[in-house]
């Protein structure tokens, strides 16, 4: 029995060795391949399945914490870009101050805002410099475009100033174009200047720039004021009354500057 199954072994293995190579066999060996491909596959397939669930979920936990991750980068970083804007901005205004000193024939001092009074008629402003710095009762306030207002109260380290537009200031004017005088009157409002008993027949139009004429010893003569918006006269009056905006916006900016070396009327300012 040992020797047959011997033989048959033999056999087999020199029919394989024999005909291993022979086309004949190719189409059973390919469908050989395929048979074991399939039953390979059907066994791998739930490892598979469950690996591409696990991926799944894994992905998905990890897009969802990188897209919170770039929601709060995002956050920061448009609460950082409105900042930076804001310091931009504000840097081009000092910018702007700073150049508008150099054209002016006296050195000038730079004082930050510390406050606004909260009356909304009144105009009053509290700056961070006081008499150890140099500052002056009545000296002028300015800004880029123009005059901005006076000191009105010195303290040691801070003083208070207040703005032309407040409604107990006036501001001794002329026209540049002209040379007509005027008084212009704060109303009140941030952005308007009201300049009374002009004659109907004086030299003054729309758009004329209005500047501190020097006359009572208020503000050296000069400064830009404000600039005509609009002159108005009623029906068989012989008196226009015009409206003018400040040449500066007095509502915009942390920093005034005080022109060193002047001061106005001490009793004027104090008046006032």
């Amino acid at each position: 029995m040992g020797w047959r199954l011997a033989l048959a072994l033999g056999v087999c293995l020199l029919l394989l060795v024999t005909f291993r190579e022979q086309p004949i066999f190719d189409r059973a060996r390919g469908a050989t391949q395929d048979v074991v491909s399939i039953l390979y596959a059907a066994a791998a397939s739930p490892l598979s399945a469950l690996r591409s669930v696990g991926d799944f979920f894994q992905t998905h936990r990890v897009l969802r914490e990188e897209n919170s991750r770039l929601e709060q980068e995002n956050f920061i970083l448009r609460g950082q870009t409105q900042r930076l804007a804001a310091v931009l901005a504000e840097n081009s205004r000092y910018r702007d101050m700073l150049n508008s000193a150099g054209a002016l024939e006296r050195d000038v001092m730079v004082a930050e805002i510390i406050s606004v009074t909260a009356d909304a008629s009144r105009h009053i402003l509290l700056l961070d410099k006081g008499s150890r710095d140099g500052v002056l009762m009545g000296q002028p306030l300015l800004g880029a475009e123009g005059l901005i207002g006076q000191i009105i109260a010195v303290g040691a380290s801070t003083s208070r100033g207040i703005m032309m537009t407040d409604s107990t200031h006036a501001v001794p004017v002329q026209v540049l174009r002209s040379g007509v005088r005027g008084l212009a009157e704060g109303t009140g409002e941030i952005d308007n200047l009201i300049v009374r008993h002009i004659a109907a027949t004086t030299d003054i139009r729309v758009g004329d720039i209005l500047v501190t004429s020097g006359l009572g010893g208020l503000f050296p003569p000069g400064y830009p004021v404000a600039e005509v918006v609009s002159i108005e006269t009623d029906e068989g009056s012989a008196f226009a009354t015009v409206m003018s905006k400040p040449m500066v916006e007095l509502d915009r900016g942390r920093h005034v500057m005080l022109a060193l070396g002047v001061a106005g009327n001490s009793r004027t300012a104090e008046a006032l």
